[in-house]
């Protein structure tokens, strides 16, 4: 077999059945994927969730991942936040002619493994080969179907007054990381994504209360976009402590020297959380003790004062509007 992918790879003859085989059977192979049109699978016994995701993310190779591990925690996390343990993904990929199939090799294994992690099954796909410069490198988008968890009611809408705002750990590390990748600015830093599959740190909160009220990952947008969306849909304000929000030093540094605010870049692998906040150190606390949430912490509470606002406490006590985010800081960014 070619050493590159080819068209004929798309074609659905013989080529492309070796690519099935040798590339995405190896590494995908379980008891419901099959050669059929469609997999056949069993039904859970609660209500579903269904969320889809395409990603484009450039580089596809960053450090600490690439866009196959980041396909499967996207779309995972997407589960996740509505408290629904993830049970089944498809794949489709687009790829494009010349790419070489031992970085595909690499692609496939990193969602296999990732998908290990998050017990979840790759039960179906599709491949298609487009024509060099018609796509850059490869696009890959991910379906996925888990239960909702008994007792659980998530939603963007759910944000009481009162709430305690939670961040499951650091921010801005995966924006960081693909802005460095590009190498566009001669920084040289120590920044690894933090893209990683986040179900356990949703089950154990869960396990901990059921009353919780919002759960959404902070991708593209950041923490910043986040607050801004869960305040507009529940018609409160937020009032932030910016000496309370965690941030890597290699983060901040790089922050600095290029003059943005950490709160704005994506997180692939931090959720917020809103929590009543009698509840909320117990939540702290199960997501510390849970990997991938090592660096959970309280940022902020809910007002009913100002709807639809984010409010800053900065570090000398003074209160100021957060800026809310407009246009795109970084596009491709997963």
């Amino acid at each position: 077999m070619s050493d590159t992918v080819m068209l004929a790879h798309g074609a659905g003859g013989r080529q492309t059945a070796e690519l099935i085989d040798t590339v995405f059977k190896a590494h995908f192979d379980n008891p419901h994927l099959t050669a059929d049109d469609a997999a056949v699978l069993p039904r859970p016994a609660g209500p579903i969730a269904m969320t889809t995701d395409g990603f484009i993310v450039s580089p596809p190779f960053f450090p600490g991942g690439n866009i196959g591990k980041l396909s499967v925690c996207g779309t995972v996390n997407d589960l996740a936040c509505m408290g629904a343990r993830p049970l089944y993904l498809t794949c489709s990929f687009v790829i494009e002619e010349g790419f070489p199939l031992e970085r595909l090799e690499q692609v496939v294994s990193a969602m296999s493994a990732t998908a290990a992690e998050a017990g979840v099954e790759i039960v179906a796909g599709d491949t298609k080969v487009a024509g060099r410069g018609q796509v850059d490198n490869l696009f890959i988008t991910t379906t996925g179907v888990g239960e909702v968890m008994p007792g659980t009611h998530l939603a963007g809408d759910a944000a009481r007054p009162g709430d305690k705002v939670i961040v499951t750990g650091d921010i801005g590390r995966h924006g960081c990381t693909i802005l460095l990748a590009r190498d566009e600015f001669g920084i040289d830093a120590d920044v690894t994504t933090d893209c990683a599959p986040l179900w356990g740190p949703v089950k154990a909160m869960l396990d901990t209360t059921s009353d919780v009220h919002v759960i959404r990952d902070a991708t593209r947008g950041g923490v910043g976009t986040v607050l801004y969306e869960i305040a507009g849909e529940s018609s409160v304000s937020v009032e932030l402590d910016a000496e309370a929000v965690p941030v890597a030093p290699e983060v901040r540094g790089v922050c600095d020297m290029l003059g943005l605010d950490p709160l704005y870049l994506a997180c692939e692998g931090t959720m917020v959380v809103f929590a009543p906040a009698d509840v909320a150190d117990d939540v702290v606390a199960a997501l510390r003790a849970t990997d991938h949430s090592h660096g959970a912490a309280v940022i902020g509470t809910v007002s009913a004062d100002h709807p639809g606002k984010v409010i800053m406490r900065t570090s000398i006590g003074t209160r100021t509007l957060l800026p809310q985010p407009t246009g795109e800081l970084l596009p491709r960014i997963c």
